[in-house]
């Protein structure tokens, strides 16, 4: 949905939360859940889509057959598609993701390719004058990366789609930006390492190779990378580093580094009471990455990769006064729960205030874990869910900075 006029405002979830790998799964929920979503916010005006596409699901919907009835079907229900979550490749529900959900990662072609087929797709159904977005992976795993060329691969790979998405943006007039996402444990997991890939590698190595292979001159090649690629910040992801969310926003923007999606998304927060670290131990799943970070009475900050890990060896030999962040996205109106809270309190007035000013065009709640939460931890069907997710992010970050258009 439209959320304000001037800086372009738009506000969707994601539907990687609903399962499926295939189009036909994702179409069939678009019709079954979306529709229902949107007609119980009652909004009159479009209603905007975050999609998710699967390499698979692609690949049908680039049929232009296929792409043409999907268009029919957005006209005929007042809705509009303005981003698209390129981050899984593969299978995201319903079996073991872990850190599967890297590969491919940017050193790879495949990457490249299965993101240009989104673009190529996007830019068929983005409304014109509207900027289109696609989140993606924060470059790789970040234990991956052992040769010294494997970061400036990256880089060059990227401005190769920079490049591509340039070609699509003179074409056809549609304007989209790779947001790539950082996430803890990845290459980018932290804002200043985001920045300092983006002042290093992307912007020395990528304008580089886009001068040496397309004979840009410099200037050219920088503005083709800072126009279409930037980052997807996640809050819940930078808030499980301990980040302040508006310093971090503030610092990419000051880098002129482009933010076309903010994620609004929250994880767990605990100190490590017996009562709390006994309640946490269900939200381990065989699906998903669970990254903890546990920062000290010291300040020091200690990782673990997957939620059992940290559980094992830290349970025993935690201190009170730590405290304890874990990447596991729960509903942003969760707020306390037995000793574990929620990072959605980090969603701050100044927060609200750098969105209200123009920090990002596309804000997508997501909540993609419906299906792993422990027993009866949300009584909810996922569409009341998500549209009680709607209504929190209406009252409790937008509601004091913008005139609601929905």
């Amino acid at each position: 949905m439209k959320i304000k006029t001037g800086p372009q405002l738009h506000l969707t979830y994601c539907l990687n939360v609903h399962p499926g790998e295939s189009w036909e799964e994702n179409f069939s929920a678009i019709k079954e859940k979306t529709l229902a979503i949107r007609d119980l916010i009652g909004g009159k005006g479009p209603f905007g889509l975050g999609l998710r596409l699967s390499y698979r699901a692609a690949q049908t919907l680039k049929d232009p057959v296929a792409l043409e009835q999907f268009q029919e079907f957005l006209s005929a229900q007042n809705l509009y598609v303005f981003t698209v979550n390129g981050f899984p490749y593969g299978r995201f529900h319903g079996g073991p993701v872990k850190e599967r959900v890297y590969q491919p990662d940017w050193r790879t072609s495949e990457r490249l390719e299965y993101t240009m087929l989104l673009a190529d797709i996007l830019s068929k159904i983005l409304p014109e004058s509207m900027p289109g977005s696609i989140s993606s992976v924060p470059c790789s795993y970040k234990k991956w990366i052992r040769r010294e060329g494997d970061v400036s691969l990256m880089a060059e790979r990227l401005s190769d789609a920079a490049f591509r998405l340039a070609e699509i943006h003179e074409q056809s007039g549609r304007l989209i930006c790779i947001g790539l996402e950082p996430e803890p444990d990845c290459l980018l997991e932290t804002t200043e390492e985001a920045v300092s890939f983006f002042e290093g590698p992307l912007r020395t190595d990528g304008k580089r190779y886009l001068k040496k292979r397309y004979g840009l001159g410099s200037s050219g090649a920088l503005n083709i990378i800072n126009r279409h690629l930037g980052i997807c910040f996640d809050t819940a992801h930078q808030a499980v580093q301990f980040e302040d969310l508006s310093r971090g926003l503030k610092r990419l923007l000051d880098h002129c580094i482009s933010v076309p999606k903010v994620q609004l998304s929250a994880g767990l927060r605990l100190k490590p009471t017996g009562q709390a670290l006994e309640k946490l131990r269900k939200f381990c799943d065989p699906v998903y990455l669970h990254q903890v970070k546990v920062k000290r009475a010291g300040g020091r900050i200690d990782s673990w990769p997957d939620l059992p890990d940290a559980l094992a060896k830290e349970a025993s030999a935690g201190c009170e006064e730590d405290e304890w962040r874990v990447h596991f996205h729960v509903p942003l109106f969760f707020v306390e729960h037995e000793g574990l809270e929620s990072t959605s309190s980090l969603l701050t007035p100044e927060f609200a205030a750098l969105l209200a000013a123009g920090a990002a065009p596309h804000l997508e709640i997501e909540t993609y874990t419906y299906g792993v939460l422990p027993e009866n931890f949300s009584r909810r069907g996922v569409v009341e869910a998500i549209v009680e997710e709607y209504g929190w992010v209406l009252k409790n970050v937008l509601e004091n900075f913008f005139d609601k258009q929905p």
